[in-house]
């Protein structure tokens, strides 16, 4: 009967200082630490006077892209096989999404078009832009310490119902932050972007093939 007791007493014991790792381990874990920064961009709201409005309605689809873009994560290539992420900074969306949502408003800002939504939506469209993102990301030289960013879309215009493809385009502007700052890269980000998006609503609306 002792030796039951001595056995039991020694497992309790072995037990309890189990448990008192487990504790101790747990209170060394990072509970939250420094909240990630969030950041959008804007839809471009500036276009040519001349140009022109189109009577018919579009679906623009949510772009695709490489999985090292799907994400709210801002992407950095050192190099042209490697990609990492600025720390503490992210989109306030994945980067397909926001793209897909400043493409319709710059389409709405242009006022050139009668009715533009979402491919998702009951949207009765004459034709579909499919786009995808191909390039999103700040990139560095070798020794360099300033970032260029590099944003390039691809839209191919589908007419409906048919869905046959009648016209492709690829989109890309590359430009050079001021600093390594990421408020800088962000903004720049922006030029990018809204300078690609312009064009892409431009090329859309311009399409003869869309006539008739």
């Amino acid at each position: 009967m002792a030796k039951v007791r001595l056995v039991r007493d020694v497992l309790v014991r072995a037990l309890a200082a189990s448990l008192m790792v487990v504790v101790a381990g747990c209170s060394n874990l990072s509970l939250g630490g420094p909240p990630q920064q969030l950041y959008t961009l804007t839809p471009k709201s500036t276009f040519p006077d001349n140009l022109p409005t189109v009577d018919w309605q579009l679906a623009v689809d949510r772009p695709s892209s490489p999985a090292g873009l799907a994400t709210t994560r801002i992407a950095v290539m050192r190099g042209a096989h490697a990609i990492d992420y600025y720390a503490g900074a992210q989109w306030i969306d994945d980067a397909p999404n926001m793209v897909q949502r400043l493409l319709i408003e710059t389409f709405e800002n242009s006022k050139a078009i009668v009715g533009v939504g979402r491919e998702s939506v009951s949207l009765r469209s004459d034709f579909v832009l499919r786009v995808e993102l191909r390039e999103f990301q700040a990139e560095y030289e070798a020794g360099v310490e300033t970032p260029k960013i590099n944003v390039r879309i691809n839209a191919k215009l589908v007419r409906m119902p048919q869905r046959r493809i009648i016209a492709s385009t690829t989109v890309e502007r590359v430009i050079a932050a001021r600093d390594n700052k990421i408020h800088s890269i962000v903004d720049t980000f922006d030029q990018a972007l809204g300078k690609v998006l312009r064009d892409i609503v431009v090329w859309t609306v311009t399409r003869p093939e869309t006539e008739g």
